[in-house]
C-alpha cells in the first residue's frame, strides 16, 4: 500500500497560481464521486497561496506558500464529523465524504490551517482531494502536474526511487505551524524564517550608508553582512526565542550594539553611527 506525501518548495513557488487554476479546472462543473462534488467557481481555494512580505522599501522580499489540506494523520476534522463523515484512507489521504458529511457545516472551523470551505448550493465542507480519484488511475494530483517551477514534489514512502520519499529524509522538511501539534503528509521546503532589518546612517547624512559591517551574534553563531546601496541590512533565519546581539561599526565612529530577541520580524529602522571625537 502507498503512502502519499507531498513537499512544498518555498523557494520555487513563484506564486503564478497555475496550481490553484489547475483545481479549478479538475474540481468545477462536475462530480468527483464518491470523494468529492463539484467545487464553487468562486471562493473556494482548495490549494491557496499566501504571501508573506520581508524586510523594508526599498528591500522588500515577496515569498509565497502554497496552503492545502495537510492530510493530517490525527486530523481533528474528522474527530469533530458526525457519523464517519471524514475519514482516513489507508494511503494517508483524508477525505471528506459528501453524503455522509451533508448539513456538517462545523467542520470547516474544525481545520486550524482555514483548509475546509463550505458549498452553500450543495450544503457540504469541502477540501482537497489530493485528486484521490486521479491516484485511483495511476495518475498525479493536477496541482503537482500543473506547476512550471516544481515546486510542488508528490510521491510515495514507500518507493524508494521516488524523489519526495528521498527528500522526506535529507530534506528535512518543516511542519507548517508546528504549534498545531499535529503530524502531517504535507510539508515545506525553505519556510521563510524570522529575519531582522535595518538602515545605518552616518551621523550628519539623511541618506544610508553603503558597504558597513554589520554582525550578529547569539554566542553560537556570528553572521556577518554589509550594507547595500541604500544602507540596508537583512538578516534572515533567525531562531525563534533566541537573544542575539547585533553590531554595526565603521572606522571613525562609534559602534552601535542593540539587543534583538527573535520572536517575530524585527525592524530597527535607521540606526545612526556617530562620529569617533577621540580622534
Amino acid at each position: 500500500m502507498a503512502r502519499y506525501v507531498m513537499l512544498i518548495d518555498v523557494n520555487k513557488c513563484s506564486g503564478c497560481g497555475n496550481c490553484y487554476l489547475a483545481c479549478k479546472d479538475e474540481f468545477c462543473g462536475g462530480d468527483r464521486l464518491p470523494y468529492a462534488v463539484s467545487q464553487p467557481y468562486m471562493e473556494h481555494r482548495w490549494i491557496d497561496i499566501k504571501v508573506k512580505e520581508e524586510g523594508q522599501i526599498p528591500r522588500v522580499y515577496i515569498r509565497c506558500i502554497p496552503v492545502t489540506c495537510m492530510q493530517c494523520q490525527d486530523a481533528p476534522c474528522a474527530a469533530a464529523a458526525c457519523d464517519g463523515a471524514v475519514y482516513r484512507r489507508p494511503d494517508g489521504i483524508v477525505l471528506i465524504d459528501p453524503v455522509l458529511a451533508a448539513g456538517q457545516r462545523e467542520l470547516v472551523e474544525a481545520c486550524p490551517y482555514g483548509a475546509i470551505y463550505w458549498n452553500e448550493e450543495r450544503g457540504v465542507p469541502q477540501k482537497c482531494t489530493m485528486c484521490a480519484h486521479r491516484l485511483d488511475q495511476g495518475q498525479k494530483p493536477r496541482c503537482v502536474e500543473a506547476c512550471p517551477t516544481r515546486a510542488l514534489i508528490f510521491g510515495d514512502l514507500d518507493d524508494p526511487q521516488c524523489l519526495a520519499a528521498e527528500l522526506w529524509v535529507t530534506g528535512k522538511p518543516e511542519i507548517l505551524y508546528p504549534e498545531y501539534g499535529l503530524e502531517v503528509n504535507v510539508r515545506y521546503l525553505g519556510l521563510p524564517k524570522q529575519f531582522v532589518t535595518g538602515t545605518v546612517c552616518l551621523d550628519g547624512c539623511d541618506e544610508g550608508a553603503e558597504n558597513i559591517p554589520v554582525t550578529l551574534d547569539d554566542g553560537r553563531v556570528r553572521k556577518e553582512t554589509k550594507t547595500d546601496f541604500f544602507g540596508l541590512f537583512t538578516f534572515t533565519g533567525l531562531e525563534a526565542g533566541r537573544r542575539y546581539e547585533l553590531t554595526v561599526a565603521a572606522e571613525g565612529y562609534e559602534p552601535v550594539k542593540l539587543p534583538v530577541v527573535a520572536g517575530q520580524d524585527v525592524r530597527l529602522g535607521n540606526i545612526i553611527l556617530k562620529r569617533n571625537n577621540s580622534r
